[in-house]
């Protein structure tokens, strides 16, 4: 794994990291940590956060820790950790511990006791509507709460009884006394801890009070001596109060630093809005490979060196933005036009008879398994007189230009022979169910010795050795470059794409791919790239399309000359 592969060349970060290394703060150390919420599956957002974090780590000798920022029970499960832990590690990251903000539950709540024996916390008893409108707009200052001054006696006993589970859901919380009149609205009293009578999946009915993420986040970090905090930039207005806290603690102070978002067009990156496609099987689960998660993007044959690569060219800065879609799928077309096998697929297959071919007869063929790599070998795959094409390799009255197969026009099947086109077969609908031809037994490999050349090369599958498969054509999920572009009383829901999965039930591929298993990732030969689904099984075999072989990105770089 490369330096330039797993850290993205993020130099106003790494710069802040060496002064302070030069400096001797944080006495040399580098520790960061990747801090999810359990309450979903991670998404392809995601990943420059892992890169830069691991990443950084690594490019520094320091350590990365997991942290799970598990503070909501009620949307966290011990599923979406699980597969957190295995998306991480399919990236290609491994981390120096597992942690969870409810290890420090306790240590939270003995800190919180502290700020209101200092004065600087206070129970509220304003519901969450009421404190909202207390808290006043950008250009008008917040009001005091009829709570703020309660004295400390009373502040402590209420706390200790919000803990032991005296009071209802909502009807009082712990705020941060700081100030209702700042211009950061985050520092108007901000809400530290809630009542909930929630079960958690690892402190189970121990707790009725949870911490708010602005107030465990900064101290989880401080508690595992986390030296540089990186986080997106909608928190950058949260950085105060992230360091009040520290600082009125007296605890270590951990660093944070805010970067870019990973935002891309045709790609929805909200958890809330994902778990409503699953809930309501728009797609059919986490791991569908239309979904921007990783275990779907996974499914669907993507690769994390690909991922690490991409994450690796877009860097990060201080201004958020919106990466074309265009430019992953080209690092994703190059790294599996390096990797992976070719294999010849038919996905609408019309018969071709070769009438002057022996009957009987069957030879092998010899193919490159990868021209991009010759250390890959080759493979023989059978050829015999009756063959398939796909339907689109064939018209029997072209238009101009069309360089394939149609009435006396010689094209070339894939290393094996030039043929021609003499008649047709069609069904009682009129529609051509097979296709007539003659071959040149001279031009076998693909070459003929007169020195004759065609203008079309198509692939073939033998009928007589053909295996059947299912074929899954995956397109963008949605219809616009932002889901969100919604006309009135619409939402991200009208802009899905209904031609989003095609299903192919009829698809023919040569005899090689019987043996491939869930996971194993081909070209098929002039249609794309295709990955073996979880789905398959013995005698079924299912492919699901990653990417076709067209690359807008490598256009659009050539013409802005890159």
């Amino acid at each position: 794994m490369s330096a330039n592969e797993t850290t993205p060349s993020l130099n106003f970060i790494h710069q802040i990291i060496e002064t302070d290394l030069q400096s001797g703060k944080f006495a040399g150390r580098v520790c960061t940590r990747f801090p999810p919420e359990p309450n979903g599956y991670l998404h392809i957002g995601h990943t420059k956060s892992i890169c830069l974090n691991f990443g950084t780590a690594k490019k520094y000798g320091g350590t990365c820790n997991l942290r799970f920022d598990d503070t909501n029970p009620e949307k966290e499960e011990q599923e979406y950790v699980d597969a957190i832990m295995a998306d991480v590690r399919w990236l290609g990251f491994e981390w120096e511990r597992t942690c969870y903000a409810s290890d420090y539950f306790g240590q939270l709540y003995e800190w919180a006791l502290q700020l209101i024996r200092a004065a600087k916390a206070y129970v509220d008893d304003l519901t969450a509507d009421q404190i909202r409108q207390h808290r006043g707009t950008l250009t008008e200052p917040g009001k005091d709460s009829p709570y703020r001054n309660r004295s400390v006696e009373d502040n402590l006993n209420l706390f200790v009884r919000m803990k032991n589970g005296e009071f209802p859901d909502g009807s009082r919380v712990l705020r941060a006394k700081i100030d209702m009149a700042s211009p950061n609205l985050n520092m108007r009293d901000p809400v530290m801890y809630r009542i909930l009578h929630a079960s958690h999946q690892r402190t189970g009915e121990q707790w009725c009070i949870y911490p708010m993420y602005d107030y465990a986040h900064g101290q989880s970090d401080s508690i595992e001596k986390v030296t540089h905090s990186m986080c997106t930039l909608e928190f950058a207005d949260h950085q105060p109060l992230y360091h009040w806290f520290i600082d009125n603690l007296s605890i270590f102070p951990s660093q944070q630093i805010e970067f870019d978002r990973l935002n891309l067009t045709y790609t929805l990156l909200s958890k809330r809005k994902l778990l409503q496609l699953v809930e309501e099987n728009h797609v059919r689960g986490w791991d569908d490979p239309r979904m921007p998660t990783l275990s779907g993007i996974r499914r669907r044959g993507f690769t994390p060196e690909a991922i690490r690569t991409f994450v690796g060219s877009i860097g990060a800065t201080r201004t958020n933005g919106i990466t074309d879609i265009e430019m992953l799928e080209h690092f994703q077309r190059d790294d599996l036009n390096h990797r992976s096998r070719r294999a010849m697929a038919v996905l609408h297959p019309l018969r071709l008879v070769i009438d002057n071919y022996p009957e009987g007869k069957e030879e092998m063929v010899e193919v490159a398994n990868n021209p991009e790599d010759p250390s890959a070998g080759n493979r023989q795959v059978p050829f015999s007189r009756e063959l398939y094409i796909e339907q689109d390799d064939f018209r029997e009255i072209p238009l101009p230009k069309y360089y394939r197969l149609s009435p006396g026009k010689e094209v070339r099947l894939r290393n094996a022979y030039f043929v021609t086109a003499q008649n047709v077969v069609k069904d009682a609908e009129g529609n051509v169910v097979a296709v007539h031809c003659t071959y040149d037994p001279a031009s076998r490999g693909g070459n003929s010795p007169d020195g004759r050349k065609v203008k079309s090369t198509i692939h073939w599958v033998s009928s007589l050795h053909a295996i059947s498969a299912e074929i899954r054509l995956y397109d963008r999920l949605f219809t616009k470059a932002d889901p969100y572009d919604v006309g009135e009383g619409e939402d991200v829901l009208s802009n899905l794409n209904p031609s989003s999965l095609e299903i192919l039930a009829g698809a023919r591929l040569e005899p090689s791919l019987a043996d491939a298993k869930p996971g194993d990732r081909f070209q098929f030969e002039r249609v794309g790239y295709f990955c073996v689904d979880l789905d398959s099984a013995a005698g079924k075999l299912v492919f699901d399309r990653t990417l076709s072989l067209k690359d807008s990105w490598a256009k659009i770089e050539k013409r802005a000359g890159a």
